[in-house]
């Protein structure tokens, strides 16, 4: 466990500092508990202390809803996973991901009040920079500004996706000094670009803390965002730059992980894939420190045969699983996959003590690194098992998620047991890897007219696939895995296109991009469609009745900020 991920967890534990002063009246102005003086906060100590405050909010801090793995906005939202067990559990999920939430909803402000205290931190750092000491050097200053500033435009980048336009607020703008009258009518994406290019500009090679960012993770992140405001040719610049020269924060080449689970193994964490990640940490004193929302997410009621113990509340739908199906080594672009001939078989319905012989049709091998299933080894617990493991099938589904869960062999160390439930994880969660950005640069690659760069780069995704069969413990593969590279040139823009749609859905499932990808490519519509009429058959009491509308392209923005400051301050997303 690297020490920036200590220093995390040390600063958040910290109480009050003893300050002692003269015998005077002063002793009556007494600071408020764990509260430290500007003073101490504009030294380079101080500032050090505050930027790693505003990297330890990245991960939403315990609110479930506001960490970026986005398992809600943008997996469940996205279609890729339903949010099964009883539906009289967590009830504020159930209308979002039936597209019926309203502003006032209790999960509407999640992500908006996560996103807020972390950009306060940040411009907390810059605006105590202009009152620095004279131990912090000019480099010093551009330093740590460069961080803060990449922090800020990743929480501005959280809120321009869901709520499209929030107020602005930079370090010049505080609490009595006009912050309550800021409205939300400008466009974050300039103000977004314009923070990620200075930290282009201006942070290192590398960190000598590999939790820190660097400018190949900068130069991603602004990539992405020009995915967003469709300016193709600067993102295609950035990725070319990154592809061919990127390096982590610790100085590995960017690559991809040469097995596909590994990369999401505690003991590999900060490894050649990982551009920028979330540093998670377990059994610090604080499971605030791991990853704080997972704890709802892992299969129901294993006991000490599995992980987590609770609570089932992220089970990969039906239609994703079916996306898996492939022909000829090649996934069914044609959307067959949910047809009686091509679905998936299941054990939907089929108690755990029956027979049940898993799928032995055609499948990439990346859905069993995605997804648990029947009789299919999960991880290194045991096969899994079923029913068992599910809290309510016909809410739910037969399917337990997989990706970031711990293994057995992680119990204790990269997994905290000092909570109500073991299902906290000291695995880091990686917000960009290195197979996101060749994805990112093949769409760019198709928009700006080269057909065949697309190409390669998601064959490069698909040969690591290729060589990452889940093995049972006799060695042999645990299904029936073919899959093979695309080897016909591609000379249709609309053919390459749904093929690397397709292959962000299945390389990067259940990772919380599947909405925002949606979102960005104007198909949310269809592809819900698509979604709902087929699970919302098999999930009646779920998903029944279910639908999308443009309406819900954005959360609302949330009603009490609304009642708070007022309704000419700030408007309300269209529809709500």
């Amino acid at each position: 466990m690297n020490n920036f991920k200590l220093k995390i967890g040390a600063l958040l534990a910290s109480t009050a500092m003893m300050v002692a002063v003269s015998c005077s009246d002063e002793f009556l102005e007494i600071p408020p508990v764990g509260q430290l003086s500007e003073n101490q906060l504009s030294s380079l100590a101080g500032l050090d202390a505050s930027l790693i405050a505003a990297y330890s909010q990245v991960n939403g801090r315990g609110n479930r809803l506001g960490s970026p793995s986005n398992w809600v906005w943008g997996s469940i939202r996205g279609g890729e996973a339903n949010k099964g067990t009883d539906p009289g559990d967590f009830t504020t999920i159930n209308p979002i991901q039936r597209f019926e939430n309203d502003a006032a909803g209790g999960e509407m402000g999640s992500k908006y009040n996560v996103c807020y205290e972390g950009i306060a931190r940040a411009n907390n750092v810059l605006r105590l920079l202009t009152k620095a000491q004279a131990d912090v050097t000019p480099n010093d200053k551009i330093r740590l500004s460069a961080q803060a500033r990449f922090l800020r435009a990743h929480f501005y980048f959280e809120l321009a996706r869901d709520y499209n336009r929030t107020p602005y607020v930079d370090e010049t703008v505080d609490y009595g000094s006009g912050l309550e009258a800021v409205k939300n009518d400008k466009d974050l994406w300039p103000f977004i670009i314009a923070d990620l290019d200075f930290a282009v500009k201006n942070l290192p090679n590398t960190q000598p803390q590999v939790g820190r960012v660097n400018v190949w993770a900068a130069k991603a992140y602004l990539g992405k965002v020009y995915m967003y405001t469709k300016e193709f040719a600067k993102a295609k610049a950035l990725f070319d730059d990154v592809i061919a020269n990127g390096v982590t924060s610790n100085g590995l080449k960017y690559g991809l992980v040469p097995y596909y689970d590994d990369m999401f193994r505690g003991k590999n964490d900060n490894h050649q894939e990982s551009v920028w990640a979330y540093q998670s940490a377990a059994n610090t004193g604080s499971v605030l420190n791991a990853n704080p929302e997972f704890d709802l997410n892992f299969p129901y009621n294993t006991g000490p045969a599995g992980p987590g113990n609770c609570c089932g509340f992220f089970q990969p739908s039906f239609s994703f699983v079916n996306a898996f199906r492939t022909k000829d080594g090649l996934p069914l672009l044609d959307r067959t996959y949910n047809s009686a001939a091509n679905e998936v078989k299941n054990d939907m319905g089929i108690a755990s003590g029956a027979a049940f012989t898993p799928d032995a049709g055609p499948l990439d091998p990346r859905l069993d690194h995605t997804v648990g299933r029947r009789g299919i080894p999960y991880l290194d617990w045991m096969d899994h098992p079923g029913q068992a493991w599910i809290r309510n099938q016909p809410n739910g589904g037969p399917y337990s998620p997989k990706k970031y869960v711990y293994a057995k062999s992680e119990a204790g160390t990269f997994q905290d047991n000092s909570s109500w439930t073991p299902g906290y994880t000291g695995i880091n969660f990686m917000i960009i890897r290195f197979a996101d950005v060749l994805l990112l640069a093949a769409e760019a690659e198709i928009e700006v007219g080269s057909l065949e760069k697309a190409r390669e780069y998601v064959n490069r995704v698909r040969t690591r696939a290729i060589n990452s069969p889940v093995k049972r413990g006799d060695g042999s593969n645990a299904a029936n895995y073919q899959i093979k590279t695309y080897d016909t040139p591609w000379t249709v823009k609309a053919t390459a296109q749904a093929a690397v749609r397709m292959e962000r859905m299945l390389e990067l499932g259940m990772e919380g991009h599947r909405f925002y990808d949606l979102q960005r490519w104007g198909t949310a519509q269809a592809e819900l469609d698509y979604y709902f009429a087929y699970d919302g058959v098999k999930l009646s009491s779920a998903l029944g009745g279910a639908k999308y509308t443009d309406k819900f392209k954005w959360v609302p923005i949330p009603q009490d900020q609304i009642d708070l400051v007022g309704k000419d301050i700030l408007i309300q997303n269209p529809g709500f």
